[in-house]
């Protein structure tokens, strides 16, 4: 409270002055009844702990701007001015609560720290310029450079006291860190100004002394002014709403992130998470019954919570204390707060706008990279003290959408481009298939997408791919790690399209994203754009193995080469394990291995199944499929004509690691562990040829299969 309250005062002085310099003492009243409202309401509605909600510095600069804006026009009377203020507050507070209604927190968090640090630093100006001719005492009405170069018409007790308080305020952290440094300065202001009154014993007086706030009085009781405060809601009409309708949205969305920013800080110290849709909704309920008690809004406040915090605050109710410890002290002190200096008020919030100025900022200024950063935030700054904060706002949400494009334009949304020579299907290769497609792997490219693919960066996809559209025949986009696309994307990959297949060529789709809450359905966005579906629309694989294997195919059969499912089954005698070894061997082998046939879809063994045969495919496809969760299966490899399978069972005896699954009409044979050992028990040599040949085919899949890792780790 002692934190909260002194700046709480300041700021609702600085609102009210800014309507008519007659109702300073309205301001202080206003002040800290809303410092005790904001208090007590906002942790009973969050039951979030260590927020300290209180008047706050944007909620000041606003308001004190909006009220001179009104006041400038000179055709509303104070009154008129202070109830458009409430209203402001009050609509405000409404978008807050539905700020937190539509779960809008987690957005609000998401806004650039640029444009934060351009906003909090803008209201440290607005703030600084409006206090500096009350630090100094000038007199009303004057420019802001004519008071500031003319020291004759500087108010010397002003001065003195505005800086005794700040000097104290800066030193006192360094004297002791058990007072805060608010109550310390304003404490040494109302000293000095003392220390003043006996050499000056007019400003002793209280009535019509412009050095301080002067009688605080409320007219009636707490419940008429709540009786009022509602009455006046029926009354509003929409030319009001229209009026403050624009700075309610910039006080609201100040008030949100000042709040969202100290929570983000109070998480990291308490090691909690804050719940911050639930924080904005008691945000602006706090606001709300602010407005009823006729106080002025707020935020959590980061020095408070801070001070609460480290202090040893652990849960709700001492945030529900400081406001209470508030109303005690407007009930008990608030004859003495009369006699606060309003320089010392001055001094103090001058303090504040400094320690919100992000001089950080000047350090962005060094290496070009960080330049930008600089302009939006000095951007930012410069129309939030030349033009206005609303103005500020929109030029703020402007520049984080620069930001964002920036971004993505920075980087590449191509993550891996290779061709067929580096990327192969799980589908194993004869020793020939597998030549042809190292020698005719460049006809076709794998190109692996990510991030957002709209305006700002589908220039750069087209650059990238203009030469890959020129030379190959194919070309996948893998979709998987694409979050969005826009029409201007949805046209280039048209633009492509019709490119290669004036070429003869096609392009194709895989890992359409399209389950995720977090991602668009871009597949049904493309179907809705006819780019997919169709007789002459982009054909879309589902996974990304297929599109490879389908693009194999299309290659070796340009190259000439007859599909294996087209070719007579192997003999024993043909297959890789087998080749070369003697025919009188061959022919007892034979004996022992077991020919059978499969149907397409036709499972062979199941995962967790006994057995300790391996088996050599004479035609056909098998699919070895990992089982997962839920009933889902994971493709590991496909199997083709003169492969095999099925060796680890074979060599350790041990249970089916995965399931095997004819992909096509199969022919097979099936050799046993126990049949092999007696034909090698009679001819070891056998033995060496086969266990030889077995290696040597083990390793090569031991390093495609390396080669496979170390390209899901390449970055």
């Amino acid at each position: 409270m002692l934190v909260a309250l002194p700046s709480a005062i300041a700021f609702g002085v600085t609102i009210f002055v800014a309507a008519s310099p007659s109702l300073a003492g309205a301001g202080a009243l206003a002040g800290i009844v809303g410092a005790a409202a904001l208090g007590v309401t906002a942790p009973l509605v969050s039951r979030n702990s260590g927020f300290i909600t209180a008047p706050c510095a944007p909620a000041a600069a606003v308001m004190a701007g909006f009220a001179l804006q009104l006041a400038a026009d000179g055709k509303l009377t104070a009154d008129q001015i202070v109830a458009l203020l409430a209203l402001t507050a009050l609509v405000s507070a409404l978008l807050q609560f539905i700020y937190g209604a539509v779960r809008l927190g987690r957005v609000i968090k998401y806004i650039p720290f640029q444009v934060v640090s351009g906003y909090l630093s803008g209201v440290a100006v607005i703030i600084a310029v409006a206090q500096i001719p009350k630090l100094l005492g000038v007199p009303k009405g004057t420019r802001f450079w004519e008071g500031l170069i003319a020291p004759q018409q500087w108010g010397l007790p002003d001065v003195i006291v505005g800086v005794v308080t700040m000097a104290t305020m800066f030193l006192a952290p360094r004297l002791t860190k058990k007072v805060p440094g608010a109550i310390i300065g304003l404490g040494s202001g109302i000293a000095a100004y003392f220390l003043l009154a006996i050499v000056r014993p007019g400003l002793l007086q209280l009535t019509n002394n412009p050095h301080v706030i002067g009688p605080i009085r409320a007219s009636g009781s707490f419940l008429d002014a709540v009786t009022a405060r509602v009455g006046a809601l029926g009354h509003i009409d929409a030319a009001a709403i229209a009026l403050v309708l624009g700075p309610a949205i910039t006080l609201s969305a100040l008030l949100s992130i000042d709040t969202l920013k100290t929570g983000v800080v109070l998480d990291a110290l308490t090691r909690k998470r804050h719940d911050s849709n639930r924080e904005l909704i008691a945000q602006g309920s706090a606001n709300a019954v602010s407005f009823l008690a006729g106080g002025i809004p707020g935020a959590g406040t980061m020095g408070a919570s801070l001070v609460n915090v480290t202090s040893g605050s652990r849960t709700m109710w001492s945030s529900v204390i400081e406001g209470g410890l508030a109303l005690v002290t407007f009930l008990v002190l608030s004859p003495l707060v009369a006699w606060v200096p309003t320089g010392a008020l001055a001094g103090i919030l001058l303090v504040v706008a400094i320690r919100m100025f992000d001089f950080r900022m000047f350090k962005l200024l060094v290496t070009p990279g960080t330049r930008l950063d600089f302009v939006v935030i000095a951007t930012v700054i410069i129309v939030a003290e030349g033009v206005g904060l609303i103005e500020a706002s929109l030029v703020g949400v402007c520049l984080a959408i620069v930001l964002f494009i920036r971004d993505q334009i920075n980087g590449s949304v191509i993550l891996r481009k290779r061709d067929l020579r580096e990327a192969r299907s799980k589908r194993r290769r004869s020793e020939e298939e597998a030549l042809l497609l190292g020698e005719r792997g460049e006809q076709a490219a794998i190109v692996e997408l990510q991030g957002n693919l709209f305006f700002g960066t589908t220039d750069q996809l087209f650059s990238e791919l203009d030469a890959d559209l020129s030379s190959r025949r194919f070309i996948l986009l893998d979709f998987r790690r694409v979050q969005s696309m826009d029409y201007t994307a949805g046209h280039l990959f048209h633009q492509m399209h019709e490119r290669l297949h004036d070429g003869g060529g096609e392009l194709l789709f895989c890992g359409m994203p399209s389950s995720l809450p977090s991602r668009q359905d871009i597949q049904h966005y493309m179907s809705q754009l006819g780019l997919v579906g169709g007789g002459e629309g982009i054909t879309i694989f589902d996974t990304r193995d297929s599109a490879i294997e389908w693009m194999e195919q299309r290659i070796l059969e340009y190259a000439g080469w007859v599909p294996q499912e087209a070719r007579p089954p192997l003999e024993l005698g043909e297959t890789s394990l087998f080749r070369g070894i003697d025919p009188v061997l061959l022919t007892e082998l034979g004996e022992t291995a077991r020919s059978f046939n499969l149907k397409a879809g036709e499972l062979l063994f199941s995962a967790g199944d006994a057995g300790d045969e391996m088996f050599l495919i004479r035609k056909g496809r098998i699919h070895i499929l990992l089982p997962l969760e839920a009933g889902k299966r994971h493709h590991l490899a496909t199997f083709a004509r003169g492969d095999f399978f099925g060796e680890m069972s074979f060599l350790d005896q041990q249970k089916r690691s995965a399931d095997a699954e004819a992909g096509s009409d199969c022919q097979l044979y099936a050799l046993s562990r126990d049949a092999f050992e007696t034909v090698i028990r009679r001819h070891p040599e056998v033995a060496a040829h086969f266990f030889g040949h077995l290696s040597l085919a083990m390793g090569q899949r031991l390093r495609v299969t390396g080669a496979e890792l170390r390209a899901l780790e390449e970055r």
